[in-house]
């Protein structure tokens, strides 16, 4: 008896599994904010309860429902257009000798809405941080005033901190999507700061759940002055770092698997900060032959 009723309770679960796997990608969309809502229950000491329940957010028109999928349609049409003509939509000679590519550049709110700006804000600081169009609508102005004041609620112990990050690709009916940057070796920016240094972060798809704080850094340090530079980053010069600590165990960034890319100031001084951004690209730079810049060490090696 006890095994007739474990039977069936797996067939139950296996059949939910089932059912959620079909739904998911149709109602995604619509439901994906408010199930995180639903499940995170933690709240900072100090902040206001939610007045209304997660479900009760949620907007369940039909109309809705038909627009969305309308869109989602219209969005596999396309990238099943693209995969045919070749990677990336590109003609597979034009792929195997592009030797640039932009992928980002601020010419109008659109290209802003691509990316999300955050501070220690989110943890209870006082830093702030804007993104605004520049001159002429020719660049990305990022600019705002850091502050190293620890929050006292009794949890945090270091403060002061603002990041720019771009948006993470997405597919069709909310599938996930990655950059492929294997046909390059080095990160193109043209910049312009106040001189403070930044934190380049790149971000890939962890392979295991464990990784998901895993970040790919380097150092860009800017000169200040009316001038604007230009600054090549080769991808062998990334190290691996998980929430802010250095990594022992290093290897290459999977550039197959790319998520997004974010810009991060935290020099520990007080007061304003500026970077003005015209575009972020790629080049394969046939000059450069490095691998990677940094030991690696062999896993369990014989005695």
């Amino acid at each position: 008896m006890a095994l007739t009723i474990t039977w069936l309770n797996s067939a139950y679960l296996r059949g939910r599994c089932c059912r959620q796997k079909v739904l998911h990608p149709l109602l995604g969309p619509l439901l994906s904010d408010s199930m995180s809502k639903l499940y995170s229950s933690y709240r900072r000491p100090g902040s206001q309860p939610e007045k209304k329940r997660s479900w009760q957010n949620t907007d369940f028109s039909f109309k809705k429902g038909i627009d969305v999928l309308k869109t989602q349609l219209s969005m596999l049409k396309k990238e099943t257009e693209d995969y045919i003509i070749g990677p990336g939509g590109h003609p597979l000679s034009h792929y195997l000798l592009e030797q640039t590519r932009v992928l980002w550049e601020f010419r109008s709110q659109e290209d802003l809405k691509k990316w999300v700006i955050s501070s220690d804000v989110e943890i209870g600081g006082k830093s702030e941080v804007y993104l605004k169009l520049g001159r002429n609508n020719q660049a990305a102005l990022l600019y705002g005033t850091l502050n190293t004041e620890v929050p006292r609620d009794g949890e945090t112990k270091y403060s002061g901190y603002c990041s720019m990050r771009a948006k993470p690709p997405v597919g069709s009916f909310a599938r996930k999507k990655y950059y492929d940057w294997s046909n390059f070796n080095s990160l193109y920016l043209r910049v312009r700061g106040d001189g403070r240094p930044w934190m380049v972060n790149i971000y890939t798809d962890p392979y295991f759940s464990h990784q998901k704080d895993d970040l790919y850094n380097y150092f860009m340090f800017t000169r200040g002055g009316p001038y604007w530079e230009e600054i090549k980053i080769p991808f062998s010069k990334f190290f691996l770092s998980s929430r802010g600590r250095v990594q022992d165990d290093q290897h290459p960034i999977w550039l197959d698997k790319i998520s997004t890319l974010g810009f991060t100031i935290g020099d520990k001084v007080d007061g304003p900060f500026q970077l003005e951004i015209d575009f972020i690209g790629l080049l394969n730079d046939r000059a450069h032959t490095e691998e990677f810049a940094y030991e690696t060490y062999e896993k369990n090696p014989p005695v």
